[in-house]
């Protein structure tokens, strides 16, 4: 049944998508325990930070490719296009992965600053590995392109998942002969499984069978995915800007910065990204105009932001003891309040990037990309007097508020890109949607704060922001999911 095969692909996506970021948070349980809080730390997050970039474009290619694919895959020619957008990407990662391994230690000095020179020594040797294993991601997500393009979805979602256990237990087993290095390492493994699986699956299925291209348009295929890695490498340049703005702040200040916005990152990632994703095929071949782009826009949000809303204020009001809990004894008391709260104060960057995942890959769709590179540009460069202008008024908070603000602006400038009739439609239904979960996450978890204690407010927050989720359905909950369950039909 479609409607079952709708929801049975969000959920193994969504699955693979919480497994992985479990086995994130592992790792990053373990770095914490093992490594604390340092320089150390903070050097190889900033490389970490280079990773996430790369990979949040990987992300990105899933959404920018599945198209191009599905409509390969409708004519019968899907094996020569995939293969012509793996060669062609290997033309890119080989040399700039040789370039990285020659300037290392430059880009470990750039990415850390002022930090002491144990940061930039430990950030060098971690982007050596880090920037290809973030290339064999890129490749992985071309498979798992390619099965989307099929309809095939679990089978990319289980070498993902399997893929992010597998690092954890490599880091795990290597960090005590490696050091901090060791994760990297484990991220390499990572990428190696979720390449493997996909593509077994695409030679199963013959998927990858046929003569050579006769023309591999290396130019056209690197300039679409420059066109569709332009906004997400913005987006996470504008963490990377964060970063560096953090570092300022003294030692530990990137440590913090970096696990409040994995935090977040997770919250929106399980969701929304698993929407935009199996939206963009049935979007691809039923069409998509400016009404029904905005109204997805609104409906997938609803089903993502609704989730987001309760965890986002179980951080509120206990993310102090979860983050002491987690990451040990550094992290305790006033440290993990903060990086507990910071995670509240990317609440416009969570409502921002939820309305990025489920409207990118319309504009692939729709076949309107030309914006895209003056728009990443935009955002970024309007990161940067944010950034400076919020760290010097509010310190961290004001850093998590300018990136933010900046993305909210490239994903206006996304809807804006389909028509200005999907922005007007979407602009309006997430306004209403914002302050729905934002006034119901403030009632339950605030409103139980002042009379109860932290755990028990959280507890019982949960709770009540469940029924006041519920009783406001009639708001757009109820025809989200409606929607959501019926999207491969």
């Amino acid at each position: 049944m479609p409607r079952t095969s709708a929801i049975r692909s969000g959920l193994l996506t969504g699955l693979a998508q919480v497994v992985v970021a479990l086995a994130a948070a592992g790792a990053g349980a373990l770095l914490a325990h093992k490594f604390g809080r340092s320089a150390e730390t903070d050097g190889f997050l900033s490389a970490y930070a280079v990773y996430l970039v790369l990979i949040l474009a990987a992300q990105s290619f899933r959404m920018v490719v599945v198209p191009d694919l599905t409509r390969a895959a409708a004519r019968g020619d899907l094996s020569r296009e995939s293969r012509s957008y793996g060669l062609a990407h290997l033309c890119l990662a080989v040399p700039v992965s040789i370039l990285v391994g020659v300037f290392a230690s430059q880009i470990g000095d750039l990415l850390t600053g002022n930090l002491p020179p144990r940061a930039a020594h430990i950030a060098a040797r971690a982007l050596v590995v880090l920037v290809p294993a973030a290339f064999v991601q890129l490749l992985a997500a071309l498979a798992a392109s390619a099965l989307a393009a099929l309809d095939s979805y679990g089978t990319a979602a289980a070498g993902f998942a399997l893929g992010g256990i597998t690092g954890l237990v490599v880091f795990a087993a290597l960090a005590d002969s490696l050091g901090i290095v060791a994760l990297a390492w484990g991220l390499a493994a990572n990428a190696v499984v979720a390449l493997a699986v996909p593509t077994v699956a695409l030679l199963r299925r013959g998927a990858l069978r046929g003569a050579m291209p006769d023309r591999l348009e290396i130019g056209p295929r690197l300039w679409h995915l420059v066109q569709g890695a332009a906004v997400p490498v913005a987006l996470q340049g504008c963490y990377l800007l964060g970063l560096r703005f953090a570092a300022k702040l003294g030692v530990g200040s990137v440590t913090s910065f970096s696990y409040a916005y994995l935090a977040a990152s997770t919250l929106v990632g399980a969701t929304a990204f698993s929407l935009g994703l199996i939206s963009a095929a049935p979007m691809t071949r039923r069409g998509v105009d400016a009404v029904a782009a905005g109204r997805h826009v609104v409906h997938a949000s609803w089903v993502s932001l609704s989730i987001v809303g309760a965890a986002a204020g179980v951080f509120a009001v206990v993310g102090g003891r979860i983050v002491g809990l987690v990451l040990g004894s550094a992290y305790s008391g006033g440290v993990g309040r903060q990086l507990g709260h910071l995670v509240v104060y990317l609440a416009p960057w969570m409502l921002a990037w939820v309305a990025f995942a489920v409207t990118f890959p319309l504009v692939f769709v729709a076949e309107k990309r030309w914006t895209l590179l003056p728009l990443g540009a935009l955002g970024f460069g309007l990161c940067i007097p944010l950034g400076l202008g919020l760290r010097a008024l509010w310190g961290l908070p004001g850093i998590a508020v300018a990136v933010g603000l900046a993305t909210l602006v490239i994903a206006g400038g996304l809807l804006a890109t389909i028509s200005m009739r999907t922005f007007g439609i979407a602009a309006l239904g997430l306004a209403k949607l914002a302050l729905a979960v934002g006034s119901a996450a403030a009632l339950a978890f605030g409103g139980l704060r002042i009379a109860l204690s932290p755990v028990t407010a959280a507890a019982a927050g949960v709770l009540l922001y469940g029924l006041v989720i519920f009783a406001l359905r009639s708001l757009g909950l109820s025809e989200a999911w409606i929607y959501v369950r019926g999207l491969h039909q």
